[in-house]
């Protein structure tokens, strides 16, 4: 492996570790905090945590909570959940880039898992506002958002088998490189 290729695979390890340091810091300190606003005890806190949703699920998230909730809500999916999509996506792009030694055709999945996130809580975003300004909900809205979600789970699901196989690769391959010394 020539040093240029060692150099960059370093660079790339560090920001894979220092995207998941910023990934648990940004859970622990910004996300969970930031949600408590909104969220019910015994109640599901978000309609993208579940992998699909119908206009009931969507009706009873938005009647448990009160409108200063749900402004909190949509403070929310516009501005921390996007950011926290931002944050997740580099940290498995650089694991992927890690793993697969800068194979970029790979990084299509976590990318379209992150703009599927965005799409999904713009989806959100309209039904709120659509509740809260004539107190109905779209079932089209309702279905739109609840396929971008589905979608972004698998999306989700697909980055995590991709790094999943990149790291069975790599054991197989350091085993390999052991065995041989």
């Amino acid at each position: 492996m020539s040093a240029n290729l060692q150099n960059s695979r370093k660079k790339i390890l560090y920001l894979a570790l220092s995207s998941s340091l910023l990934f648990i810091i940004y859970i622990s300190y910004f996300l969970n905090p930031i949600s408590e606003c909104f969220k019910l005890d015994g109640e599901s806190n978000s309609l993208g945590l579940s992998f699909s949703y119908n206009l009931e699920m969507v009706q009873n998230f938005f009647t448990a909570r009160s409108g200063s909730q749900l402004d909190c809500y949509i403070k929310f999916l516009t501005i921390w959940d996007v950011v926290f999509a931002m944050i997740y996506t580099l940290m498995y792009g650089s694991w992927i880039m890690y793993l697969f030694n800068n194979k970029k055709i790979y990084l299509t999945v976590p990318i379209l898992g992150m703009v599927s996130d965005w799409s999904e809580n713009y989806s959100e975003v309209l039904m709120l506002e659509n509740y809260l300004n004539s107190g109905s909900i779209s079932q089209t809205l309702v279905s739109i958002g609840s396929g971008i979600n589905s979608f972004k789970w698998v999306m989700s699901s697909l980055t995590y088998l991709i790094i999943l196989v990149g790291i069975v690769i790599a054991i197989k391959s350091f085993l390999r490189r052991s065995t041989a010394n």
